[in-house]
Order: structure tokens, then C-alpha cells, then sequence
């Protein structure tokens, strides 16, 4: 069942995509900001307060209406779980960026293709170039894929069985405030919201190496673990610096390096080996994800057919 859920959401996501401006994350977002109102007095116990009750709240209500829905019929909680998976994850709110990027590239329209990427990265695009734009499409298309898919899908497969969608509910809720306090009291300086900072890196440290080796398994194995011993403590979040690094050595393709934004140069490390990125270069980074993605799925299925023998 917990496989058949993961296809149905799968499929639905991709007929009709659920955009990143809708009703359930503004709800969330309104609440966050409640709890933060109430709650935020500077301090890093003050943010544990705030982060348990914004992340508790959601995913015990999703527990609790599982748990009835179980009791009262096993396949309505199966459609909840199905409807859950459909928010908490997002296959196309990455992907039909990454296209569209992809496919400005090809046309060698620029224009277009760094405003898509700005639009999608948050990160200023006008001075880049075709490499710099290829390679950060790929590093934010590998990061992406991993928040909206496997970081949520993972928990869902581990805690699916006991607790049906409230594991990939707690997931998604975490993510969201490790951006929206985290990240930005990260750049304050301030203190409220370190405890959520480190609660997704908690949360991202099993999921986050599960999607690398799977990334090594779905290419080149050899160049991904290679990379991933000698190149991910070099980026600035050592997660994503494996996901990044054992991306890249997978579909051999060179990450980081230096970009022109701004009227200056960004200095960054460099992540894979082989060749330099390029509009190509996007097809592979995606059907990695699609391989690892598909990877998944069959082990869930073997796995779920394997119990009931």
C-alpha cells in the first residue's frame, strides 16, 4: 500500500502540480508566523519552544486524522496518505524550472535563461555565462529533487507503516522553517532560529547520504564515492555537499567553481569530476533523478512484496 501511495502521488503531482503559491503553505506559513509572534524573544530556547510547536502541531493532525480514517475504513487512510504525499512532496515545482531553463539553453536565448534561473535560485543571473548557468541549474536541480522528493518520500517509506503520512508531513514542516528562521536568523546573526537550522540537519542526515549512494548506484559508483570522501566537506552546507558531490561524480560533470555575479567573482570549491557543465549536461542530471527516484520505488515494491510472503 505504501508503494501504490507513492505512485498515485507521484502520478497526480504530474498532471496537476501543486504550485508553490497555494492555499496549505500559506496556511502553514500564517501559522508559523503566529507561533514565532508569540514566542520569539531572541533566544535559542525560545526557538526550541516555537520549533516543536510548529512542527507538532501539523503533524499530529495529520496523525490523528489518519489514525480515524484507519479505524474507520483502512482505504480511506490510504487516500489521505495519497493526498498528503501530493503536498509534502513536489516532483514538478523543481522540474518545470529545470525545463524551461534547459530548454531557453538549447535555443542560446540568455536573456530568458537567466531570468528563469534567478527566478528559481533567488541568486542575481545577469553576468553569468552558458557554464555558470548549466552549472547551477544542475546543483539546484540535485538540491531540489531532494527536498521536494526524496527527503519527504524517505520518511514517509521509514515511518509510513506506524504512523502513515506524519512522518513526511514533520519533514516537510521542518524544511520549511529551517528557511524561514534558520537560514535567516543565520544571516542576522540572531539566535531563535539556530534550533531549527540544526533539527533539519538532524532530520537531513540519513535521507540526505540514502540519496547520494543511490545517486553512485544510478552512475558512475566509483567517481561519486571518490568525490563524495575527498569534495563534500569543502562546500559550505557539508549535506548538501554530499548530495552535490556524489551528484556530480555520477554523471561526471564539474559543480562549484567560481561564478561572476554582482560586478565581482563568488569563489566556491570545485565538486565532480569530467566535463564542464553544460545545456547537455541538464539531461543527464535529470535522468539521474529519474533512475534514483525509480530505484527507489522498485526496492519500496520489493520490500512490500516480500512482507507478504
Amino acid at each position: 500500500m505504501i508503494w501504490l501511495a507513492i505512485a498515485c502521488a507521484l502520478l497526480l503531482e504530474q498532471f496537476r502540480p501543486l504550485p508553490r503559491t497555494n492555499p496549505l503553505y500559506a496556511g502553514y506559513a500564517g501559522f508559523s508566523d503566529a507561533v514565532e509572534r508569540n514566542f520569539n524573544g531572541g533566544q535559542y530556547q525560545h526557538g526550541v519552544v516555537a520549533w516543536v510547536i510548529a512542527v507538532a502541531t501539523p503533524t499530529a493532525v495529520a496523525l490523528i486524522i489518519w489514525g480515524g480514517l484507519y479505524l474507520e475504513h483502512p482505504l480511506l487512510a490510504w487516500l489521505f496518505s495519497v493526498a498528503v504525499l501530493y503536498i509534502t512532496m513536489g516532483f514538478r515545482q523543481f522540474s518545470s524550472s529545470f525545463t524551461g531553463l534547459s530548454e531557453a539553453l538549447k535555443e542560446e536565448d540568455m536573456d530568458s535563461a537567466r531570468k528563469l534561473l534567478s527566478v528559481w535560485t533567488g541568486e542575481p543571473a545577469s553576468e553569468l555565462n552558458e557554464n555558470e548557468i548549466s552549472r547551477l541549474a544542475i546543483e539546484q536541480g540535485l538540491i531540489d529533487s531532494y527536498r521536494h522528493v526524496f527527503g519527504p518520500l524517505f520518511w514517509f517509506i521509514v515511518l509510513g507503516p506506524l504512523v502513515g503520512p506524519a512522518g513526511a508531513v514533520a519533514y516537510r514542516a521542518a524544511t520549511l522553517l529551517q528557511v524561514k528562521w534558520g537560514e535567516r536568523d543565520r544571516r542576522l546573526g540572531e539566535a531563535f532560529g539556530t534550533f531549527a537550522e540544526r533539527a533539519a540537519d538532524v532530520l537531513d542526515w540519513l535521507p540526505i547520504r540514502a540519496t547520494a549512494v543511490t545517486f553512485a548506484v544510478m552512475g558512475d559508483f566509483e567517481d561519486a564515492v571518490y568525490c563524495w570522501r575527498q569534495q563534500a566537506d569543502r562546500w559550505a552546507s557539508e549535506a548538501y555537499g554530499i548530495l552535490l558531490a556524489a551528484g556530480a561524480g555520477a554523471i561526471g560533470v564539474r559543480l562549484g567553481m567560481p561564478l561572476h555575479q554582482e560586478h565581482t567573482v563568488r569563489f566556491r570549491p570545485e565538486l565532480g569530476l569530467g566535463e564542464d557543465a553544460d545545456p547537455n549536461m541538464l539531461a543527464s542530471a535529470v535522468g539521474l533523478v529519474w533512475r534514483t527516484l525509480l530505484f527507489w520505488l522498485a526496492i519500496v515494491l520489493l520490500v512490500s512484496l516480500a512482507s507478504h510472503f
